[in-house]
């Protein structure tokens, strides 16, 4: 039951944060590293992969597009990591410390985490919580 619930969340994040990727691209162009050829065509392809794969994530329990969709979200979440240590970064550098280490420090430690609950909810892996198989 809480494997569900936050399946069911974290696809609803990624909905969320897939649909503000499209609405509303300046956010996430302001944090894209200088090196990242066409930003505008990242981001957009960004938010379309948050979108599917959330989709993907609450397919029926028998679908191998949920553990698809499990798999394409960690990878994402491995590859945006690049933006969100670049956003630290610049954030840190102002003059007034943007958002601060309350902020960056524990999204640098989630990152980690997003990977493994896609990975979780998605039925991916079971560690470190395995399923239970009765023996009668």
């Amino acid at each position: 039951m809480i494997r569900t619930g936050l399946r069911w969340l974290l696809a609803l994040v990624y909905l969320v944060a897939g649909i503000m990727h499209l609405h509303t691209p300046e956010p996430f162009l302001a944090i894209t590293p200088s090196w990242v050829p066409q930003p505008m065509l990242v981001v957009e392809l960004t938010g379309w992969a948050e979108i599917i794969g959330a989709l993907a994530l609450v397919q029926p329990m028998s679908s191998s597009l949920r553990r698809t969709g499990a798999i394409g979200l960690a990878a994402y979440a491995v590859c945006v990591f690049p933006a969100n240590i670049h956003h630290f970064a610049l954030d840190m550098a102002r003059e007034e410390g943007g958002l601060g280490l309350a902020y960056h420090g524990p999204r640098m430690v989630a990152q980690p985490l997003v990977v493994w609950l896609a990975l979780w909810v998605g039925e991916v892996l079971d560690w470190p919580f395995p399923r239970q198989v009765s023996q009668t």
